[in-house]
């Protein structure tokens, strides 16, 4: 995969990663204008709504994962010089991968209880699988940012979106 490729990849989980924040406000939305102008209530909407929050979470964790852009402590990054930058960098980006790996695998465990069990919704009974398993493919999208983050940390420092890495010379 050449860079651009990798680039509209990487750009594409940030578009359907937003398109979640859109729909889930717009639920939101909808189910307060409902509720407070005609005393209706959208049929399981507390539970698609936590559903869709849930999705919202994990492709926001792809989104945030390639570009650095979760919570980060640079107490120690902020005093050490471009070379060790970079080794810290690519040390955290490594045990990120780890954990959201292990995190993937143990949520396609959760959709495959999910399916299995035919969890319902309370009101409509609609099939609950579905949502985690979007979910699911947002922690995947996650796996695979972090690991093109990881390579290109390691060997293309200069591919990388986040202005603050710079190659070492």
């Amino acid at each position: 995969m050449n860079r651009a490729s990798m680039d509209r990849f990487i750009d594409t989980i940030e578009w359907i990663a937003a398109g979640f924040v859109g729909i889930v406000a717009l639920n939101i939305f909808i189910a307060v204008i409902l509720r407070n102008t005609l005393n209706y209530a959208i049929p399981d909407s507390f539970d698609i709504g936590r559903m869709l929050l849930g999705i919202l979470i994990f492709w926001g964790i792809a989104a945030t994962s390639y570009r650095g852009g979760h919570i980060t402590v640079d107490l120690i990054w902020g005093n050490v010089g471009p070379k060790y930058q970079r080794w810290i960098d690519v040390f955290a980006t490594l045990v990120l991968l780890f954990v959201v790996t292990v995190q993937t695998w143990t949520l396609f465990d959760k959709v495959r209880g999910t399916y299995n069990d035919n969890v319902l919704t309370f009101e409509m009974h609609m099939p609950t699988w579905p949502f985690f398993a979007v979910a699911w493919a947002g922690d995947v999208s996650a796996v695979l940012l972090i690991a093109i983050r990881t390579y290109r940390l390691i060997f293309h420092p200069d591919q990388m979106h986040d202005p603050k890495i710079k190659p070492v010379e």
